[in-house]
């Protein structure tokens, strides 16, 4: 007997009503031909829920996702849950996994874990062994259950072992706040949360407020969150009443947010960093700040994520994550990257299909569409020479500041001196790592920036070590420029 799962009431919803008929009578005569005739059995979930619907929405748009009824349960528990963790900051490397800090009272710090261990093995597994695509794989899922580490010690013989259980972990959005220049600050925010606004504004009121002469704000791998909070921290920055986003779809009501007429926003130079990682409710601030000549943007042009996803129930347990609208910013640019104009029919050609088009901001300047958000300086992440990746595929820099931090105290005074570089040189040349002095002399600055950005990570934290390799960023050191610094 044919059974064709309530799901089909999807596919026919997509169809105009005098086709309607036809079509799922065709429907229905192929699953009855491929039910009684093929060479395997298959069931109904397997022709509809893995193939016809999926098919059907491929021809949507990439975002838009239908859910067995296993898949949805997933997504509606992954809603409700936290994230769990061991509190460690760790450095990996191919083959490799090397602690960086152990934050305080958190399960790695209980346990005994010291900056500077390497750990060598996971509940059996020996970390060598694997590439970097399965020891990302192991550590996430370690991140879920009791796990047994085998640790590596400097100065110590043998190998240690640890029992640690996971808790639910607190990760501030907003990770990094500090001075890179005189004046300029720099905060770093890691996703849009509901927290997010008020911790930016209190990371800036730390730093001084309105008397600051500039601030950077980084925006690089935030993969984006809550709009609400993108809106809100875009208002920290914005004239009352000026458009932040709009929302356009086929069905949608178009709605614009704005910065409220009670704002009283912070008047200091603004620059923005964005890459390629840089997606959804960030490039929606981003847009905002670029297109009211608010904010220089640096960096790589976005991810180019501008779509509103709403996800609907449906029967027998099966949910729909459906492209509704896009998100467009105040000079109008679609912040979606391309589509092919065959596949994706929701809010009018012109806003999400085509090459890049020219818009403008508040002041007249040329600002490109097209998807996602282009910087107005493009500033590349250096490439690493030969003599870089050598010292980081070796972990020569974590390894080094584990053996100096054996035998010295660190305070934030410390300074890389040519002594030390020398000491550094001759502990790579008993690794078999000898460049030769024009190699040397090129890469000294990188080599002395990634020596105390390493012994920084373990002897005071890591966010002192960030602000170390600040001092080197290209894209950090390109936005001080166009502050004034």
């Amino acid at each position: 007997m044919l059974r064709v799962p309530a799901a089909l009431l999807l596919w026919a919803a997509a169809m105009a009503a005098d086709d309607l008929d036809s079509e799922m009578k065709s429907i229905t005569q192929t699953y009855a031909l491929v039910e009684q005739n093929a060479a395997e059995p298959i069931s109904s979930e397997q022709a509809f829920y893995q193939g016809a619907i999926p098919g059907l929405l491929r021809r949507l748009d990439p975002h838009s996702i239908f859910f067995d009824p296993g898949q949805f349960e997933q997504l509606q528990k992954l809603e409700t849950s936290t994230q769990k963790g061991f509190g460690t900051v760790v450095s990996i490397l191919p083959g490799r996994v090397i602690v960086l800090q152990t934050l305080p009272g958190t399960p790695s710090a209980k346990a005994g874990l010291a900056p500077g261990d390497e750990i060598v093995g996971i509940n059996g597994y020996v970390i060598a062994l694997l590439d970097t695509e399965q020891l990302m794989g192991l550590l996430g899922e370690a991140r879920q259950h009791q796990v047994g580490l085998d640790v590596r010690r400097a100065g110590r013989a043998g190998i240690l072992r640890f029992a640690l259980s996971p808790e639910e972990m607190q990760t501030p959005s907003v990770d990094r706040a500090f001075f890179v220049a005189a004046g300029i600050g720099y905060i770093r925010v890691a996703s849009f949360e509901e927290s997010t606004p008020q911790l930016v504004k209190e990371a800036i009121e730390r730093l001084g407020g309105e008397h600051l002469s500039g601030l950077i704000l980084d925006l690089r791998n935030n993969p984006g969150g809550l709009v609400t909070a993108a809106v809100e921290t875009a208002s920290l920055f914005l004239p009352p009443a000026s458009t932040i986003v709009t929302v356009r779809g086929r069905n949608v009501a178009e709605h614009t947010e704005k910065v409220s007429e009670r704002a009283r926003p912070y008047g200091f130079k603004l620059a923005m960093l964005l890459n390629e990682k840089t997606a959804s409710a960030s490039e929606i601030v981003a847009g905002a700040l670029q297109d009211h000549d608010r904010a220089t943007v640096l960096g790589v042009p976005s991810y180019g994520k501008g779509l509103v996803q709403s996800v609907f129930p449906l029967s027998e347990g099966t949910g729909l994550a459906l492209t509704t609208a896009l998100y467009y910013t105040p000079s109008g640019r679609s912040i979606q990257k391309p589509l092919d104009a065959t596949q994706f029919e929701l809010a009018g050609a012109t806003a999400h299909t085509g090459g890049a088009r020219q818009y403008r901001t508040d002041k007249g300047r040329a600002v490109t569409g097209g998807g996602g958000i282009q910087p107005d300086f493009v500033v590349y992440p250096p490439e690493l020479s030969r003599l870089r990746q050598v010292l980081e595929a070796s972990a020569s820099f974590p390894n080094y500041a584990t053996e100096y931090l054996s035998q010295h105290k660190v305070t934030d005074e410390f300074e890389v001196t040519p002594q030390l570089l020398d000491r550094f040189k001759a502990y790579l040349s008993e690794r078999d790592i000898q460049p030769g002095v024009a190699e040397w002399s090129a890469e000294r600055e990188y080599v002395e920036n990634r020596l105390k950005t390493e012994i920084f990570n373990q002897a005071l934290g890591v966010e002192k070590g960030d602000e170390v390799e600040a001092q080197r960023d290209p894209v950090i050191r390109r936005a001080l420029e166009t502050l004034g610094r």
